[in-house]
C-alpha cells in the first residue's frame, strides 16, 4: 500500500513540474507571441480561374494585363473578409427580389453582382447624389419614370429601381454592342464609354484605357460573382441560418394623402420604424399626394417582429 502511495506522489510530482515547464515555455514573451500569430494565421497567393466569364462572354486571361487585374480584385474581396459575409448575408435576402426583374427584361443574371458592387446591397448615398441598392442618379430616375422628390424618391423602391437599371443596361447593349461594355457604361456613361472606344480605336472594354474606376469596374463584378458562387472555395463559412431573408409582407393601397405614418403603422400593429423598413422610398413622415396617385405601401405579415 505504501508503494503505491509513492508512486502516486512521484507521479503527481513530475506532473506539476511538467506543467510548470509548459507554462513557461508558453508565457507570452514578444518572441514566441509572434511566432504564434505567424504559424496560426496565414494568408495565401490565388489562383485566378481560367474560365471567367460575364454575362456569357468570355475574360481574355491570356493577356497578363487582364491576369493581374483581376488577381487584384479577388485577392482584395476574398481577405476583406466581413464584408465578404456581408454580401454572403444580404444576398440571400436581396437576389430573389432582383433575379426575377432580370430575367423578364432579358438581362444577364449576371449584373445582380453589379448591385452587389454599386451599394453592397443597401440603400447607399454617393457622393455624387446616386441613391438606393442600384444606385441611380435622379436625372436618370426620373427620365425612367420614378417619382423622385422631399416626399418620396423611388430610386429606394427596390423593385422599381431593378426596372430602370434592367432597362438602362437594355439600351447600352444595344447601343455598345456586349454585356461588358454595358456594365461599364452604368458607371462611367453611354457617351463616356462610346467616346473612349472611338479615341482608342478599340471595341472591347478589355483593350481600352480607362479611369481607376471604371477600369476596375467589371473586374470587381466578375470577382463578386466568383466568391459569392463559391463560398468554401475562398473560405467563407457559414449556415444557412446566418444569413437574412425577407420578412412576408402585404401591400396596402393607398391613393390619398397620409398625414401621420405613425398613426399609419400603428394600424397593422407595427411601429414606424418598421414601415420605413419595408418602404425605404417614403421619405417623409406623411404622404402629399395631391394627385390622388396609386401607392402600395409594404406591412409585414403578423408574427414577424414583436
Amino acid at each position: 500500500m505504501k508503494t503505491i502511495q509513492r508512486m502516486l506522489a512521484l507521479v503527481g510530482l513530475l506532473s506539476l513540474c511538467l506543467l510548470f515547464i509548459y507554462a513557461l515555455q508558453d508565457a507570452p514573451t514578444d518572441e514566441n507571441f509572434e511566432k504564434k500569430v505567424i504559424n496560426d494565421y496565414n494568408v495565401y497567393a490565388l489562383q485566378v480561374p481560367e474560365d471567367l466569364s460575364f454575362a456569357g462572354e468570355a475574360m481574355p486571361l491570356d493577356n497578363p494585363d487582364i491576369l493581374e487585374r483581376m488577381d487584384r480584385e479577388l485577392l482584395v474581396n476574398t481577405y476583406w473578409q466581413s464584408n465578404g459575409l456581408l454580401m454572403f448575408k444580404r444576398a440571400k435576402k436581396y437576389f430573389p427580389v432582383i433575379e426575377p426583374i432580370l430575367a423578364k427584361y432579358g438581362v444577364p443574371d449576371d449584373f445582380k453582382y453589379l448591385a452587389v458592387i454599386e451599394s453592397g446591397l443597401t440603400n447607399a448615398v454617393s457622393p455624387a447624389g446616386a441613391r438606393g441598392v442600384w444606385q441611380i442618379m435622379k436625372a436618370t430616375g426620373r427620365e425612367n419614370g420614378l417619382e423622385v422628390n422631399t416626399n418620396v424618391d423611388e430610386r429606394y423602391h427596390l423593385e422599381k429601381a431593378t426596372e430602370v437599371a434592367s432597362k438602362y443596361l437594355i439600351r447600352a447593349k444595344e447601343q455598345l454592342g456586349s454585356w461588358t461594355l454595358a456594365a461599364a457604361a452604368y458607371n462611367a456613361g453611354n457617351a463616356g464609354v462610346a467616346r473612349r472606344l472611338e479615341e482608342q480605336n478599340v471595341s472591347d472594354y478589355y483593350d481600352l484605357l480607362l479611369g481607376e474606376e471604371t477600369g476596375r469596374y467589371v473586374f470587381r463584378i466578375v470577382a463578386l460573382k466568383e466568391i459569392l458562387s463559391h463560398p468554401d472555395k475562398y473560405g467563407f463559412n457559414f449556415r444557412d441560418k446566418d444569413l437574412y431573408t425577407n420578412i412576408p409582407t402585404f401591400k396596402v393601397e393607398v391613393d390619398t394623402a397620409v398625414t401621420d405614418f405613425t398613426k399609419f403603422a400603428e394600424r397593422f400593429g407595427i411601429n414606424y420604424k418598421i414601415l420605413k423598413i419595408h418602404n425605404p422610398w417614403l421619405r417623409e413622415p406623411h404622404l402629399n399626394n395631391k394627385s390622388r396617385k396609386q401607392y402600395f405601401i409594404e406591412i409585414p405579415k403578423e408574427g414577424y417582429y414583436n
